[in-house]
């Protein structure tokens, strides 16, 4: 038929303590928050994932920044002040090829009606959002000695028809103390021989040569 099922992520069950948004699992391991309707949090709710040299947080809707070294001075990506919007520095998205429709694991940058789950636990977060006839799933992690902030997306296909997709990862390069004062100077260039894509900011004082 070419048509998408409506399926949902379902919130978890048996959440102790839960509030409405958010409640423990896992024994008090996990803490699971529930966005549903277009709700968040009254103030982002953040985990903080690092090992001594490097990390990231990130909040329930999935915005957060990563540095390295020090989360002041060398920000990798963008961190905020604004505790209303949370705006996202990061984020992997997913377009429909066919359609062109736009899809993400997390409730930033892009938000649908439907629920997003994120799990935060010691070492890790995990984002889960069912749309358009797609299950994403985004578990996001830093491992325990090295300066690497690892996003591994499972995709499952719940619709009846093959799907062509592509996954594109945006990062809002800082290089320093804030974007505004970095961004004039950072300098980025292609890697030949691996395809990946440098950025440096000469500019820095303690970080210029990273």
């Amino acid at each position: 038929s070419g048509t998408s099922p409506r399926r949902e992520a379902r919130p978890p069950e048996n959440l102790e303590f839960f509030n409405g948004i958010g409640g423990f699992a896992r024994d008090g391991r996990e803490y699971v928050t529930v966005l549903q309707n277009g709700a968040t949090t009254p103030a982002p709710w953040i985990n903080v994932v690092s090992n001594p040299g490097f990390g990231f947080q990130a909040s329930a809707d999935g915005s957060g920044y990563t540095w390295a070294d020090n989360s002041r001075e060398n920000q990798i990506t963008a961190w905020s002040y604004d505790p209303v919007v949370d705006p996202a520095g990061e984020a992997i998205y997913v377009r429909d090829d066919a359609t062109g429709a736009l899809l993400t694991a997390t409730a930033q940058p892009i938000r649908d009606t439907g629920t997003y789950v994120a799990r935060h636990e010691f070492g890790s977060c995990r984002f889960e959002h069912d749309a358009d006839g797609l299950s994403l799933a985004l578990l996001q992690f830093v491992p325990r000695a090295d300066p690497i902030k690892i996003s591994r997306l499972t995709i499952r296909n719940l619709s009846d028809r093959p799907r062509r997709l592509s996954v594109t990862a945006y990062a809002e390069c800082v290089l320093g103390t804030s974007r505004g004062a970095s961004g004039p100077f950072i300098a980025t260039q292609m890697d030949p021989d691996s395809g990946a894509m440098f950025a440096t900011n000469p500019w820095s004082l303690a970080f210029a040569d990273r």
